[in-house]
């Protein structure tokens, strides 16, 4: 009594049932599951619950007196498909011989009445669309079928029956996907479909899966069997209800589950078959080649789809007349009377199509004002375009209203919502940027972008569209599929990278381009997106193209969030250092420790140096934080003198900042100021970053030598260029990563031998970090490195707990 009055609240009154037994079916498979129930009874009584009460359900719709006669029938075919695959759930456990042709018996006829029922359904989502959907499906059902081949057991089904099974198990379920993720997923018969489909699935499960009583893998056909009896029954409900009713437009279809699913659980089957030792066999490889010609076949259609418009031939034409439309409703340019050409007011106005009809001009950006802001570092857009497709023009105008900016991006949007209204949508936006032209005058910036538009139109196909033009970019939307979307990409960024001559001058730009994908989201959602994957392309260095996913938007999320927090963050208090010992691997005592600093934010919690160091070199603040870094060591150093130990500390710092004119003078400033001993101050410098100011960073560590300040070079890579460059270096410590110390192919030595050989020639002391496990100290040790620090020895702590380890060992001093 006390859990039905919640029940009543949170479940509704007519789903009740569904909602029981779908609770007692799984409180069954737990119990099975924990062997408390045998799974016979958990399969026979799961079965007949739900063939119970969707046979009910099946039954009163085909009585009902308001169902119509000529559907009845398709009522009555269901009620007899789930009750056979109840019977055959309850009655299969208890079968001892034959029991895989009795399941494939029964299966075989609910798969008859199942199909015939659904036939008789009213159906309302498009067949073409099924049909194409089936086609892409084709790749991921072969990877389902491989993960089936991959996962039955090999010793209890022979050769040909366990790839039927497969093949099966991989057809069934990928059909289920299809019907559930599809645009018309919401519809009565897709619902239908997909439950008969589960109930065959849970069947086949059943046939190729070990007999209940030698096993629990048998209970895996609960589920599946269960709830798709249930919506089998929902589905039919709502498919007769609902069949006098107009088509309305489902909502996009969801690709997602599509792709991840299957290539998920082939995952799952390929770790769990090597796992056991078993090797790939004959028939593994042949449906892992077989998974490809799917694949091409897929990327063919959409080729062959672009070059048709993209869309079937119902759709083709909304691009166009909504742009038409859009542009009938838009009111008179400033100066201007209704009808009248914006080419009308510049008669210098260079125009980007030659093809007639090419008059009136949308000015503006495709982006909202404060995303135009971004792009053009917040300049006003002083270009603009029209938006059409190819047969209506576009047109090239020197006015300078911001009042068709948003008219502009309208137009955008609907081109892709348009393609977006399909039931398989495909295509994408690319959204396109040059980097160079801000400097220019309008004149000349208007004349740079009229050619790059030029030079787009000329490798873009028939049925692209190039709009939504800013002072520094323009926008391509074009039906095509992801692949072809971005090798039209490359070739953007070909057509646009050659010199332009504006004004007599000659001007090298760079390009960055966002590629985003058109299906499942909505246009804004597009537009975001394929804004988020250009702000990618410029920061990897430009001259590329970049596709959205959604873990690059996290990243650009969080780098955002890092820029908005980082400047003040020495004021504010929230920079810290932890300190990581470093210990003489001959006797374990520690001999010194590294400073390492750790941002504390109160918005964004700690965030470790290599997320850090980027974000703050680009905004400046490396010398800021290194002198941080530098003032607060010297000072913890300080602390630690007072006591018997002679410790040394060690610092990181740049190029950049080491190699500042002034460095070693402000280094033994401070060190000065706190009283600290030159030689317990250790200063690393990475290799990697030396690169070509070699000569200084050479004079700046002789420099910290002759204070009597330690050096140490860092990330050493021992190749042989590091290996020559090495004898230039005046440095005291060389420190090496834990690849070094691993093992090497059959006749060669390992590397640390050759590092630990020249350290010694060159009275270098070895230092190897990093170190994670007891192999790699105890290697580092053999080879005669001196020094070691990592996990595997002490890690990173405060400095009371590092002072507290310290006080172990009393006699430590080097």
């Amino acid at each position: 009594m006390l859990l039905a009055y919640p029940f009543r609240v949170l479940v509704p009154r007519r789903a009740a049932p569904e909602v029981a037994v779908s609770t007692a079916v799984a409180l069954l498979v737990l119990a099975g599951a924990a062997e408390l129930v045998p799974a016979p009874v958990v399969i026979a009584l799961s079965g007949g619950a739900g063939a119970t009460l969707a046979g009910v359900r099946l039954s009163r719709l085909a009585g009902h007196r308001s169902t119509d006669p000529s559907w009845r029938t398709a009522a009555v075919l269901l009620d007899a498909a789930v009750v056979a695959a109840g019977c055959v759930a309850a009655a299969l456990p208890l079968v001892d011989a034959g029991h895989r042709a009795a399941a494939l018996l029964g299966s075989l006829t609910v798969a008859v009445l199942s199909v015939a029922g659904l036939r008789r359904l009213p159906v309302r989502s498009p067949r073409a669309a099924r049909l194409r959907g089936l086609v892409e499906a084709t790749g991921p059902t072969v990877g389902l079928t491989l993960a089936g081949w991959l996962l039955l057991p090999p010793d209890t089904l022979p050769a040909p029956a366990r790839l039927v099974a497969a093949l099966a198990l991989g057809v069934l379920g990928m059909a289920a996907l299809h019907t559930f993720t599809g645009s018309s997923r919401r519809s009565g018969d897709a619902i239908c479909r997909g439950g008969a489909l589960l109930t065959l699935v849970g069947l086949a499960l059943l046939t190729v899966l070990p007999p209940a009583p030698t096993g629990r893998a048998a209970l895996l056909a609960a589920p599946p069997l269960v709830l798709g009896m249930l919506l089998t029954a929902l589905g039919a409900r709502s498919a007769l209800a609902t069949a006098s009713a107009q088509p309305v437009t489902g909502p996009p279809a969801v690709t997602w589950p599509r792709v991840v699913l299957p290539a998920s659980v082939l995952l799952l089957a390929a770790g769990l078959n090597v796992g056991s030792g078993r090797t790939p066999d004959r028939t593994s490889v042949l449906l892992a080649l077989a998974a490809v010609p799917p694949l091409v076949l897929r990327e063919l259609l959409r080729a062959g789809d672009a070059g048709a418009g993209g869309r079937p031939a119902a759709h083709r034409r909304r691009p166009d007349r909504t742009v038409r439309q859009h542009r009938a409703a838009q009111p008179p340019w400033p100066g201007t009377t209704e009808g009248a050409s914006t080419h009308d007011l510049s008669p210098d106005a260079t125009p980007w199509s030659s093809e007639p009809g090419a008059t009136a001009g949308v000015d503006g950006a495709w982006l909202s004002d404060g995303g135009a802001a971004a792009m053009n570092g917040g300049a006003a857009a002083t270009s603009g375009v029209d938006a059409a497709w190819p047969d209506v023009g576009v047109a090239w105008s020197t006015s300078d209203h911001r009042s068709g900016s948003a008219g502009d991006r309208a137009a955008l949007l609907d081109a892709l919502a348009a393609i977006g209204d399909v039931p398989a949508p495909t295509g994408a936006l690319l959204l396109v940027e040059l980097h160079g032209v801000d400097g220019l005058g309008p004149v000349a910036r208007e004349d740079v972008l009229a050619e790059a538009v030029r030079r787009a139109r000329a490798v873009v196909g028939p049925d692209d569209l190039v709009t939504g033009c800013t002072g520094t970019g323009f926008a391509v939307v074009t039906p095509a599929g992801p692949v072809l979307a971005y090798a039209l990409g490359t070739r953007l960024l070909t057509a646009l990278t050659p010199p332009y001559q504006p004004a007599g001058s000659v001007l090298r730009v760079q390009a960055s381009i966002g590629l985003a994908e058109v299906g499942g989201a909505g246009p804004a959602d597009v537009l975001r997106q394929a804004e988020l994957a250009r702000r990618r392309a410029v920061q990897l260095g430009r001259d590329r193209v970049e596709w959205y996913d959604a873990f690059l938007e996290e990243q650009l999320v969080r780098r955002l969030d890092l820029e908005r927090e980082l400047p003040g963050a020495v004021a504010r208090g929230e920079l810290d250092l932890v300190y990581q010992p470093v210990l003489d691997l001959t006797d374990r005592q520690p001999v010194g420790a590294e400073a390492l600093l750790r941002w504390r934010s109160p918005v964004l919690g700690t965030v470790l140096p290599a997320e850090l160091l980027p974000v703050a070199e680009d905004l400046d603040l490396v010398g800021e934080f290194e002198w941080w870094v530098l003032d607060r060591a010297c000072r913890q150093l300080a602390d630690w003198s007072a006591g018997p130990r002679e410790l040394w500390m060690a610092i990181n710092v740049t190029t950049r900042e080491l190699t500042i004119p002034d460095f070693v003078q402000r280094t033994a400033a401070v060190l000065a100021a706190y009283g600290v001993s030159p030689e317990r101050l250790v200063v690393e410098v990475a290799e990697p970053q030396i690169g070509a100011d070699l000569s200084t960073v050479v004079a700046r560590l002789a420099g910290l030598r002759s204070l009597g300040v330690r050096t140490a070079l860092d990330d050493f890579r021992a190749e042989h260029a590091s290996l020559a460059q090495l004898r230039r270096l005046p440095i005291d410590l060389l420190k090496v990563g834990p690849e070094l110390v691993g093992a090497q192919p059959v006749g060669q030595p390992p590397l640390i031998d050759v590092v630990v050989s020249v350290g010694e020639r060159l009275g270098v002391e070895i230092v190897a970090e990093e170190l994670e496990s007891p192999a790699q100290v105890e290697g580092a040790r053999r080879a005669g490195c001196r020094y070691g620090q990592g996990f595997a020895l002490v890690r990173p702590a405060t400095a009371e707990r590092v002072e507290a380890y310290f006080e172990e060992f009393p006699s430590a001093s080097r």
